[in-house]
């Protein structure tokens, strides 16, 4: 075989790879909608894969968050056990390690429960994504009840389309970050009433042409912080994702360069260990990346409350 015809082959290979990532970190397509959903003002709503994730991470943060701390409000003498010891541990630690040394203690509890939503949200959305719940239930629908994967009429096949993590999606960690921006204004609003905390924006006592160039700055500023969250979160998701995909389809590739299935195989013994030690950094890149936003969160609407100028 020619260079020409090689070089052509592993380009076949390598956009088949790309597609394959592709498929498997982004949404699903409206074209292969989960559920068709009339339009509404001419915006098409039909469920994507990813909207149909977040349906499932707010069911489990309401299974195993909201339903047994309410269980546990509810009694007369609550004393934590088995579960609730670890979610006891969390709440105390977003509460007293993030929220209350960044906002103050005077408007902790006003703002604990939307950093805590956001914490709980964050991590059960990038846990999720980690696990290959979608790639079993393919395996088995094609393999045990022999459905065709070009079926699209089959639920399952449907389902196949698009990833699962959902703080991948930049539409996702935007609505987030949307949030932010908005608790941001409130609380200024909130503690130094709503023209002084457009006040607090800049410093007193300045020159006015030092005004001219300061202002602007600050404006930006502001749409900043929920930029840098926005791109922080889903970035951090999707790298990840993109990385472990990338190094197991080695094997294809070295195969068909090569054209030999013996070498794909013989790249399997790197490229399997090297995901698995991705696989253990993305446990902790779902953890971290949680705490993060968290973190800048409420130091976001500290700083409006706590103007230091």
């Amino acid at each position: 075989m020619s260079a020409s015809e090689s070089g052509h082959s592993s380009g076949t290979v390598l956009e088949q790879v790309g597609d394959n990532i592709i498929h498997h970190v982004s949404n699903s397509s409206l074209d292969h909608p989960l559920i068709h959903l009339p339009p509404v003002f001419g915006i098409d709503i039909s469920v994507t894969k990813h909207v149909l994730m977040l349906w499932v991470v707010a069911a489990l943060v309401s299974i195993f968050v909201i339903i047994p701390i309410r269980k546990y409000m509810k009694k007369e003498r609550p004393v934590p056990s088995g579960w609730m010891n670890a979610i006891e541990a969390i709440v105390f630690f977003i509460r007293d390690s993030i929220v209350k040394p960044n906002i103050g203690s005077k408007f902790t509890d006003t703002w604990a429960p939307m950093i805590l939503t956001f914490f709980f949200f964050i991590l059960f959305a990038n846990g999720i994504g980690l696990i290959p719940i979608f790639d079993i239930l393919g395996a088995a629908n094609r393999f045990l009840f022999n459905i065709p994967k070009g079926d699209e009429h089959n639920f399952i096949n449907a389902l196949l389309h698009g990833g699962t993590t959902v703080t991948g999606n930049f539409n996702v960690t935007a609505g987030l970050a949307t949030l932010t921006f908005m608790a941001i204004i409130i609380a200024g609003t909130k503690a130094h009433g709503f023209i002084t905390h457009w006040k607090n924006l800049v410093p007193k006592g300045l020159a006015t042409p030092v005004y001219i160039i300061l202002i602007p700055i600050e404006i930006m500023g502001m749409f900043v912080k929920p930029f840098a969250l926005t791109m922080r979160l889903a970035a951090n998701m999707t790298g990840g994702h993109i990385a472990l995909l990338a190094i197991l389809s080695f094997m294809a590739i070295f195969a068909e360069i090569f054209h030999s299935t013996a070498t794909g195989i013989g790249f399997a013994f790197f490229s399997v260990p090297m995901a698995a030690a991705i696989s253990g950094l993305e446990i902790i890149v779902v953890l971290v990346q949680a705490y993060v936003f968290t973190l800048l969160s409420a130091v976001f609407i500290g700083m409006a409350i706590n103007v230091h100028h």
